[in-house]
């Protein structure tokens, strides 16, 4: 299990890594591009665009032609993509190639968790969901540490050669060592017909939709200070581009420590009242941030402590209802994956193009950001709650 876990997560760590890395070199890249900041950001909406789109496709694809080949196909593309990043020089350029990454980037994220459904059953399941959380968890804290440190030493362009580097460890360890969990007379046939047939299905499902809501609006309000991590780290918080570990790093302890906790709690709490327990500590977080942004200057580590309280119970809340939704159509777990995947993104995408820019002025608005979200979140897990048998949401965690 750890070795597979490890594997996964570093497929998952692809998606942070493609998106924190190279928040630290917004400025340069702005100089040597001839870039506004409103270009820059698009450079990150046009990625979670394709990023979402793909989620769609990366499941199914899954479904029919097996686990590995769409895992490794997509590392290959990752890899170009981001070696055309590094060559880019315009601000055209690098925006296609940014595209590109955001077609490819998902796929370690979105297999992986069908990947853990083939393998693993009920609490066996959560708990190596909350390993492959908690490693995966280290990826945002590291990425913008690097990142700063490749824009200091070498440039920007460092940035995304590291990133292709990274793929390519991950293409020769998944050659060698991923195994093909979904075999080929589990496959279904590859046809545009019956994949929207199966999202329509996917897609009336309230229950389904609500906790891939409720995932993705918990998550979003940790994202909101990711991606206005450049406004937060340098203009708010005052520090340089070797200091974003005062960001990213409180927020991965938090989400290491929820995951292992999850990972604890599995086959001994409900999941109900694990979920429940993660929402108090969410709802706490946001209040304690906005009760400092609101009476106090920004400042480390007041201003980052709530983010790390928060990414506890988003962390802990996280596996459970993943496994919760993985469970409602078993033979399609890969699309099930899929779409959790695009709302996530679409969620994510919409955090980085329009929230973003309206509250990253203020470190006030991003903790209203916060609080509005994991309410949403929260909104969502009570409807689901309404509209699911009982049974299921009584069941173990995991």
């Amino acid at each position: 299990m750890p070795i597979l876990a490890a594997m996964l997560a570093g497929l998952a760590m692809i998606g942070p890594f493609t998106i924190d890395t190279y928040l630290p070199s917004f400025p340069a890249i702005g100089r040597d591009l001839a870039a506004t900041p409103a270009q820059l950001q698009q450079t990150l909406s046009a990625y979670f665009l394709t990023f979402a789109v793909m989620t769609l496709f990366h499941g199914t694809l899954s479904d029919s032609f097996g686990r590995r080949p769409v895992i490794l196909v997509s590392l290959l593309l990752y890899i170009a993509a981001s070696l055309g990043c590094a060559a880019a020089r315009d601000f055209g350029q690098l925006l296609l190639f940014r595209v590109l990454q955001g077609v490819s980037a998902g796929a370690g994220m979105v297999v992986g968790r069908a990947v853990i459904r083939d393998t693993f059953e009920g609490h066996e399941a959560q708990r190596l969901m909350s390993l492959v959380t908690m490693i995966f968890g280290l990826a945002p804290a590291i990425a913008p540490v690097v990142g700063g440190w490749l824009q200091s030493w070498f440039g920007w362009q460092a940035v995304f050669l590291f990133l292709a580097a990274y793929a390519f460890v991950l293409l020769a360890v998944c050659a060698a060592y991923l195994p093909e969990t979904h075999p080929a007379t589990a496959r279904q046939p590859f046809e545009l017909r019956p994949l929207a047939r199966t999202y329509l299905t996917l897609g009336r499902s309230r229950p389904l939709l609500l906790l891939c809501f409720g995932v993705g609006l918990n998550f979003a309000g940790f994202f909101i200070y990711i991606v206005s991590a450049p406004a937060f780290v340098y203009d708010l918080l005052g520090l340089n581009e070797k200091q974003f570990a005062w960001l990213f790093v409180p927020g991965i302890v938090g989400v290491m420590s929820g995951a292992f906790i999850s990972g604890r709690v599995a086959g001994v709490l409900t999941a109900r009242r694990t979920i429940g327990i993660a929402y108090a500590i969410m709802f706490s977080a946001a209040a304690i941030n906005v009760g400092y942004s609101t009476l106090a200057a920004p400042a480390v580590p007041w201003s980052v402590l709530p983010i790390m309280l928060y990414t506890v119970g988003m962390a802990l809340a996280m596996p459970s209802l993943t496994l919760l939704a993985l469970e409602i159509f078993p033979r399609n777990r890969g699309a099930t994956s899929s779409l959790q995947g695009f709302v996530h993104t679409f969620l994510s995408s919409v955090s980085a193009g329009l929230i973003s820019p309206l509250v990253s002025h203020s470190d006030a608005t991003l903790a209203l950001s916060m609080t509005g979200l994991v309410a949403l979140g929260f909104l969502s897990w009570v409807l689901y709650l309404r509209v699911q048998p009982v049974p299921v949401a009584h069941a173990r965690a995991g």
